[in-house]
């Protein structure tokens, strides 16, 4: 086989590794979104159910404690039971402002809040960002337990929130705000709204991965360090003090 040839074959099995790894990486978000609104279905189902059963109780009992004959409870039941359940609907499905979910969060919660975020603005953002978004998902999965341990007021911490809680939102409200008749269309001569869009969600998954490493180098320096210590501390010529 000449030089050629392996070279097309090695080019071959990149490609075929890269395409197996996104199609992986997409399989999983799509998995993950099931899961997520199939849970978030349980909990409305069990919040109308509750609501079902509370309204009728309430209602009905006031009516014969504040009514003449119990009718006035009885007759407000249908009513009360659809202001409920619109309620529950609306509070559950309504877009969530983005300093309430995402910037007020603790650090260890702050990827969760962001990666549900960015789920409820998925069907407002291009088809051609959408394996981004997967992408941003699974790093932001992989970077919660990292947060657990760090300190938020570190120059790491505070840029994990500045990435999370202020950049990532922005970039997606920036978008969302150009009409759109305008997102696919070239502006002064530079990049559409779109692909501005695509090339900033690429870099905020670049630096989420930046991040992740950094952080596991950190935690794998500190885990060698400890170890060292307990040697120095507890073994004398190969042999536990």
């Amino acid at each position: 086989m000449g030089t050629a040839e392996r070279f097309l074959e090695l080019a071959s099995e990149i490609i075929r590794s890269g395409s197996a790894s996104d199609a992986r990486q997409r399989a999983e978000a799509l998995v993950r979104r099931k899961k997520r609104t199939f849970m978030k279905l349980v909990k409305v189902a069990l919040w109308l159910l509750l609501a079902t059963i509370a309204v009728p109780i309430v209602l009905i009992t006031a009516g014969f404690f504040f009514g003449d004959n119990g009718y006035e409870g009885l007759i407000a039941t249908p009513l009360g039971l659809l202001l409920a359940w619109a309620t529950i609907v609306y509070a559950s499905f309504r877009r969530r402002a983005v300093p309430r979910v995402i910037a007020k969060a603790e650090l260890p919660q702050l990827p969760t809040r962001a990666e549900e975020w960015l789920e409820g603005q998925r069907r407002t953002l291009p088809s051609s960002t959408q394996s981004q978004i997967d992408a941003i998902s699974l790093r932001l999965t992989a970077l919660g337990p990292q947060l657990h341990v760090l300190d938020p007021q570190t120059a790491q911490g505070l840029a994990v929130r500045r990435l999370i809680g202020e950049e990532l939102p922005e970039l997606v409200r920036g978008y969302q705000k150009v009409p759109a008749a305008l997102q696919r269309q070239p502006l002064h001569g530079g990049p559409s709204p779109e692909r501005q869009l695509a090339e900033g969600l690429a870099t905020i998954d670049e630096e989420l991965g930046r991040l992740q490493s950094q952080l596991a180098t950190d935690e794998l320096h500190a885990l060698a360090a400890h170890q060292r210590f307990l040697e120095l501390k507890y073994k004398r010529d190969g042999k536990l003090s």
